[in-house]
């Protein structure tokens, strides 16, 4: 329980973590937020790391000035570490299998994998650009493909489209909107808005998901 309010604090604060970041390791901070973002898409055990919220702090941060980062330079990295982190998940699904979802894992929960196959099925390849505006979703999504054995090609196409749309906007709104009065000195609730916006797809599928189980057993 202290984890997860741990984690939540830094996201509501995250622009404050940045701040202190930037001050302290300067233009290593590329690498930093780079390596957060790579573990998020590449890792599927890491999906409680911040991603859109992060995206959004960063740019705004940048926008303010006096940081000596570049948000061109920030926004190709980050475009990279998206691409990158998906592609080494789409190879650790297809070499690893859905024998790592287990019941009573915590993290890689068999019902994650069942709701973004499902989702997949659904969707097909688009669903590896819509995942990337879903958190849980954007880090299951390229280790199921790999699992589901989709052609490298194809999912090269839908990591590329969905890693440059999502790393664009979110960063992007970020700088243009961030520095705006009343969203600079709300930033809080604005942080709190964005995370339950980007999970409020993955609550209203894992409703779905239970309220179609319970009619299939009764």
């Amino acid at each position: 329980m202290e984890t997860l309010s741990n984690i939540i604090d830094s996201l509501l604060h995250i622009d404050q973590y940045l701040v202190q970041i930037v001050r302290d390791y300067r233009t290593w901070t590329y690498l930093i937020i780079f390596l957060v973002i790579f573990a998020e898409t590449g890792f599927v055990v890491t999906p409680f790391l911040p991603g859109d919220s992060l995206l959004f702090a960063v740019g705004a941060l940048i926008a303010k000035g006096d940081t000596g980062l570049n948000i061109y330079i920030m926004g190709l990295l980050l475009i990279a570490a998206g691409i990158s982190g998906n592609t080494v998940n789409y190879f650790l699904g297809s070499f690893l299998g859905p024998k790592v979802f287990k019941p009573e894992n915590r993290i890689l929960k068999v019902e994650y994998y069942n709701k973004t196959k499902d989702y997949f099925n659904k969707k097909g390849g688009n669903m590896l650009i819509f995942s990337r505006f879903m958190p849980i979703f954007r880090t299951f999504a390229p280790f199921v493909a790999g699992i589901g054995k989709m052609k490298f090609i194809h999912f090269t196409y839908y990591n590329v489209v969905g890693g440059v749309l999502w790393i664009v906007s979110f960063l992007g709104i970020g700088f243009i909107f961030g520095n705006i009065p009343i969203i600079k000195n709300n930033f809080t609730y604005v942080m709190l808005v964005i995370i339950v916006l980007t999970l409020l797809p993955a609550i209203i599928a894992a409703i779905k998901a239970k309220k179609s189980m319970g009619e299939e057993n009764s």
